[in-house]
């Protein structure tokens, strides 16, 4: 009878779980990861080897799906960690309407968890520590938010905490790829690190750039300022072209004309931040900050291929 009364409730878990990974993991949560590992082994691979065209292998869909797992812990970490804070502003997320529970995201994590390390381990000890590493950092992070108020609430010493994890999936993209053989270990390779921090930070602080008064959220603007936030932006994006420019972009062998490209496509924040610092519009908007990183992202990804 147990076992009987006891599988209902699993599919039901089972359920929530996938409605919450439904709403909350967009399928441009995916996306994301797909081209991003791309980007970064592919660029990597070029750089440390010019003249040698990259290839994608087996090991890069497995860092692939391992990748698309983190972040899928790591919405559902945010969803717990954040939980006060969208009762607030938030109140249609699925832990606050009760659509889930914690105790079923934590599950959810810990089964996450499990399936990143050992898909890591199957490419090197070094994958599976870093990646262990992703997972253990976001559990940290949680409990420095929890015993740090200033963290909670100061939206640039939050960032400076936090955005340190993106750079240890990096280092995991990088590392298990080094160990798997696409890349070749080069200190040049760190300009990838360099162009995907201006891209992700670009991207950050336009979605947070706001005229509105929205007292309690975190905001970019609510500290530098609307026009001060927006054109931080803009000097991000900048820093990643500057950064392909300088080290990447010298030992490449592809047609010229594509090699151009990440410089031309700064033309799409440029644009984003003249029409809000020169219009009264409220938001700053979001859709070039999406489809500058997309771009970038591929192009990159182009470039390694040829």
């Amino acid at each position: 009878m147990t076992g009987t009364s006891t599988a209902p409730a699993l599919f039901a878990s089972l359920a929530r779980l996938a409605h919450f990974t439904k709403v909350m993991y967009k399928p441009h949560y995916l996306l994301y990861a797909i081209i991003w590992v791309l980007a970064l082994e592919g660029t990597a691979a070029v750089v440390a080897q010019p003249g040698t065209p990259w290839r994608p292998t087996g090991a890069t869909v497995v860092r692939i799906a391992v990748v698309a797992i983190t972040l899928l812990y790591l919405r559902m970490l945010d969803e717990q960690k954040d939980l006060e804070y969208d009762r607030l502003h938030n109140p249609d997320r699925p832990l606050v309407t009760g659509a889930v529970s914690a105790s079923e995201l934590r599950f959810a994590m810990a089964v996450l968890a499990a399936v990143a390390i050992g898909l890591s381990l199957t490419l090197s000890l070094r994958s599976a520590l870093l990646i262990a590493a992703v997972l253990a950092y976001g559990l940290a992070l949680w409990a420095m938010e929890r015993l740090s108020e200033s963290l909670r609430t100061g939206i640039l010493l939050n960032l400076a905490v936090t955005y340190p994890i993106q750079l240890l999936v990096i280092a995991y993209v990088l590392g298990s790829g080094i160990d798997t053989g696409e890349v070749r270990a080069d200190w040049r390779i760190a300009a990838t690190a360099l162009v995907s921090t201006g891209v992700f930070l670009s991207f950050e602080v336009a979605r947070k750039t706001t005229r509105a008064n929205r007292p309690g959220e975190l905001l970019y603007s609510r500290t530098l300022g609307p026009i001060g936030s927006a054109i931080t932006a803009l000097l991000l994006a900048a820093t990643a072209v500057a950064a392909y420019l300088t080290l990447i972009r010298p030992v490449l062998t592809a047609p010229v004309v594509l090699e151009w490209i990440p410089l031309a496509l700064l033309v799409i924040p440029a644009a984003a931040t003249w029409q809000f610092v020169r219009s009264d519009r409220t938001e700053h908007p979001v859709l070039p900050a999406v489809g500058f990183t997309l771009a970038l992202y591929l192009s990159l990804i182009v470039l390694a291929l040829v």
